[in-house]
C-alpha cells in the first residue's frame, strides 16, 4: 500500500488517505507461533496466545511498525506468543473501542481465526474503551502500560523493587475496577436505597467492588509508607557515598540498550545480562577506577520506554533519583536497534521530567552508542552524522571501551586533588585531616616531618601548598 504523503513527515489531518483509515493493517514478521511440533507438544508448551493491534494516528508507517516490533518484544518478555499484528490508520484513537466498532468487530474474526486468548492494544485505554473493547472480541484485553506493568511484577526481586510495582499495579488498577452482572451493581444504604430498590438493596450499601477499592487504598496507603522508609535507607546509603568524595556516575538508557553489560565492562561487575527488556529494574552501584587514578561510583539504572507509564514514573522515583544526583550521565543507545534516535529521544524526556520535578540543574550528558559488533555499516555512518559527540563502542568486544573511559575522565570533574606534602611535626591536626578526609598512598617519616602521598579535597589542598615536597 502506497501512503500520499511525503515519510518523512508527520502528515495533516486532511492528507489522512480514504483507504489507509478504512485498513485493519497486517505487520508482518512479528509472529512467534511455534511450529512444526506435534499437537501434545503444543498444549505442553502453549503460552498465553495474543494478537497485537495499534492505532497509527502520525509519524510514517515505519514509526508505526517500529512501535508495534516493541510491543511483540514486551509480549514475549512477558511469557507470551504472539500470534498477528495489526494496525488501524486514524486521526485519532476512537473513544468507545480504541480503533472503532467496524474494526474491532474484524478484530474478532482475527482472534477466532488464530485461536488468541489475549489481544493487546499499543496505547493506555481508558477503563471504558477496555470493557468496550472486550465485549466486541470476547478474549482478555490490556493494554501497553499493563503489560510493561506486568513485566516488572516479574522481574522485581528486592524488597523495595516489589513494593514499588505493587504499588504502580494498584494505582493502574484502582480506576479499572469493574464488576459484571447485577450482583455487582452499586447498592445504596439507608434513606439512599428508597422504598423502589427492592428487598436486599437496602442496608450499609457496600458493595464487593467497593470493598475491593476500599482495600487496594488501604494497601496503597501501607505501601507509600514502606517505600518512605525504604527511600530513608537509600538516601543514607547514598550521602555515605557522595560524602566520600567519589564521582557519581549514572548509566542511563533505553530498555536493552546494554547498560549492565557496560557496566560489567567498566567494572567488572559481574550483574545479570539478559537479552530481554527491562532485565535490570534494581539499581546497582559498583566502585571503579578513572584513567587518572580517581574512584568513581557507577550506578545502572532501570531501562526507559517510549510511553513509559506514569505510575512507574512515580512508584520507582527514589530509584530514579540516582539520575539526579549522577554528575554525569552516560547515556547509552542501542546503535543496533531500527530507531535509536527515538530511544534517545525518550530517556531524555524521562530525565528531564525528573530533573525539573527536582528543581536541579541537569548533570552533564555522554552519549554511547553501544552495540555497534551489532549494528550496520550505514546505520552507523547515520549515526556518527546525526551524533557527532558520542563515543561508539561494543560491551561485547572491548572496542571503543578505552575512548570511553578518556572521555569520562574529561568530563568528571575532579573533587579532589593529588598531594605530595610533608607536614611538620607540629601540625598533627593537619595529617590528622589528611587521614580524615582524604585518601593516603603512603607515608614516611622523615627528619623534616612527615612526608604524605595521596588524594584530599580540593579546600584542604589549598590549605597544604606551603607543605609541598621540595
Amino acid at each position: 500500500m502506497t501512503y500520499p504523503f511525503d515519510p518523512d513527515n508527520t502528515p495533516s489531518v486532511g492528507e489522512l488517505a480514504l483507504e489507509d483509515r478504512a485498513a485493519l493493517r497486517r505487520v508482518a514478521g512479528l509472529s512467534t507461533e511455534l511450529a512444526d511440533i506435534s499437537e501434545v507438544e503444543y498444549r505442553q508448551l502453549r503460552l498465553e496466545r495474543v494478537v497485537l493491534v495499534g492505532v497509527w494516528t502520525d509519524g510514517t508507517s515505519a514509526d508505526a511498525d517500529n512501535s508495534l516490533a516493541e510491543l511483540a518484544a514486551l509480549a514475549e518478555t512477558a511469557g507470551s506468543e504472539v500470534l498477528e499484528g495489526l494496525i488501524q490508520r486514524r486521526n485519532k484513537p476512537d473513544a468507545s473501542t480504541y480503533i472503532g466498532s467496524g474494526k474491532a468487530l474484524e478484530l474478532r474474526e482475527t482472534v477466532l481465526a488464530t485461536g488468541a486468548d489475549t489481544v493487546i492494544c499499543d496505547g493506555e485505554l481508558s477503563p471504558a474503551q477496555l470493557n468496550s473493547l472486550e465485549k466486541v472480541v470476547k478474549v482478555k484485553v490490556i493494554d501497553r502500560t499493563a503489560l510493561i506493568l506486568d513485566i516488572f511484577a516479574q522481574h522485581a526481586t528486592s524488597r523495595e523493587g516489589k513494593a514499588q510495582v505493587s504499588l504502580a499495579q494498584m494505582e493502574y488498577m484502582l480506576p479499572r475496577l469493574r464488576g459484571w452482572g447485577e450482583s455487582m451493581s452499586r447498592q445504596a444504604g439507608g434513606r439512599a436505597g428508597g422504598a423502589g430498590g427492592g428487598v436486599g438493596t437496602r442496608g450499609p450499601g457496600e458493595t464487593k467492588i467497593e470493598t475491593d477499592r476500599r482495600r487496594i487504598r488501604e494497601r496503597m496507603s501501607k505501601l507509600r509508607r514502606e517505600i518512605k522508609d525504604m527511600k530513608k535507607i537509600r538516601d543514607t546509603q547514598r550521602h555515605s557515598r557522595r560524602a566520600s568524595d567519589a564521582p557519581s556516575v549514572a548509566i542511563v538508557g533505553y530498555t536493552n540498550a546494554g547498560k549492565s553489560s557496560l557496566l560489567n565492562a567498566l567494572t567488572g561487575a559481574g550483574v545479570l545480562v539478559q537479552n530481554a527488556l527491562f532485565a535490570t529494574l534494581e539499581p546497582t552501584t559498583r566502585r571503579g577506577q578513572l584513567d587518572d587514578g580517581r574512584p568513581f561510583t557507577l550506578t545502572d539504572t532501570v531501562g526507559f520506554v517510549r510511553h513509559l507509564p506514569t505510575q512507574l514514573v512515580e512508584a520507582f522515583r527514589s530509584t530514579l533519583e540516582e539520575v539526579v544526583d549522577a554528575d554525569l550521565l552516560v547515556h547509552v543507545v542501542d546503535g543496533a536497534d531500527a530507531d535509536p534516535l527515538a530511544q534517545i529521544n525518550a530517556v531524555r524526556k524521562v530525565v528531564g521530567e525528573v530533573v525539573a520535578e527536582y528543581d536541579v540543574a541537569a548533570p552533564r550528558e555522554l552519549l554511547v552508542v553501544n552495540k555497534i559488533d551489532a549494528a550496520g555499516d550505514l546505520a552507523l555512518a547515520h549515526l556518527r552524522r546525526a551524533l557527532p559527540d558520542a563515543v561508539f563502542v561494543s560491551a561485547h568486544t572491548g572496542e571503543g571501551l578505552d575512548r570511553l573511559r578518556l572521555r569520562m575522565c574529561e568530563l568528571v570533574e575532579p573533587t579532589d586533588a593529588a598531594v605530595d606534602v610533608t607536614i611538620p611535626y607540629d601540625r598533627g591536626d593537619l595529617v590528622a585531616r589528611v587521614h580524615a578526609e582524604g585518601r593516603v598512598e603512603a607515608t614516611e617519616h622523615t627528619a623534616d616531618g612527615t612526608r604524605i602521598k595521596g588524594w584530599v579535597p580540593m579546600a584542604l589542598a589549598a590549605s597544604l601548598g606551603e607543605f609541598v615536597t621540595a
